[in-house]
């Protein structure tokens, strides 16, 4: 059965047409074959490549980030390379994959640590500056919100069991199909120091909960919220939770520093606000 909510497509043949510039959004080409298409300067975001076949590929000049898994390039994993290359960059990076509880408390220590100094260089701009875009990714400030949802989500919601921990900043991804009653409110335009008294509250909500973790909490799960919201009704392992938690934290952590560098250069786009 097709997707009613999209235009179903599903089979035509597009033969020596011209779509420079084209955008395609919310579009399924799973399954898809191209050949001799040329992708030079595309910028893809949210692409599930799982699965991907490519033969006769020029990659030269090229940009991805994201989630790399038993990838093969002239027949070599490159997944391990990257991970140990990554690892040897950052010695704190090992860190956010423990496997104990004094492991999840040393890398919260990690996290609190590294992002004090973030927001620390965050503060040396002008705070017009915060809510600015780099490259279409969230500001600063929106990054922030992110957070704070995440852990309303994640530690709040699905750990401890409050089904309705949002606060009005709270601002989930962008995927996320709307799940009332959590808010989405994208032109929000809350101070740094607003929206930092949010993260200090949830930050130490979260070292709560690392301080009195124990290794059998850490191998037992969630009991399921049933009331709606996110993540799911259902029984989460706590490990997993807290490596949500952690991955979030960290991965956030470098795309705000990476755009504080482009703010930094003067670089960046102005948030208009939705009319």
């Amino acid at each position: 059965m097709s997707d009613a909510s999209h235009d179903d497509r599903t089979g035509v043949r597009f033969e020596r047409v011209r779509m420079t510039g084209a955008i395609f959004d919310d579009v399924h080409l799973d399954g898809a074959r191209l050949h001799d298409v040329d992708l030079r300067g595309a910028s893809l975001r949210m692409v599930d490549l799982r699965g991907l076949r490519a033969r006769d590929v020029w990659l030269e000049d090229v940009d991805i980030t994201g989630d790399v898994e038993n990838v093969r390039i002239n027949g070599v994993d490159i997944a391990p390379l990257i991970e140990a290359e990554l690892d040897r960059r950052d010695p704190d990076r090992p860190k956010m994959r423990p496997s104990d509880a004094a492991g999840y408390r040393e890398a919260w220590d990690v996290l609190e640590r590294r992002w004090a100094g973030t927001v620390e260089r965050a503060r040396t701009l002008p705070p017009d500056r915060l809510h600015e875009r780099v490259d279409g990714e969230w500001s600063f400030i929106e990054t922030l919100r992110h957070l704070v949802f995440a852990t309303d989500a994640w530690v709040c919601r699905a750990l401890l069991g409050d089904p309705e921990p949002w606060d009005a900043l709270d601002l989930p991804h962008d995927d996320m199909p709307d799940s009332p009653p959590v808010p989405r409110d994208r032109d929000a335009r809350p101070s740094l120091d607003e929206v930092l008294a949010l993260r200090a509250d949830r930050m130490a909500t979260v070292r709560r909960v690392v301080d009195g973790l124990t290794d059998e909490r850490l191998a037992e799960e969630t009991a399921p919220v049933l009331e709606p919201g996110y993540p799911e009704p259902e029984s989460y392992a706590v490990s997993r939770v807290l490596r949500t938690v952690l991955s979030e934290e960290w991965h956030h952590r470098l795309y705000a520093e990476r755009d504080l560098d482009a703010l930094a250069a003067g670089h960046g786009e102005r948030v208009v606000p939705s009319p």
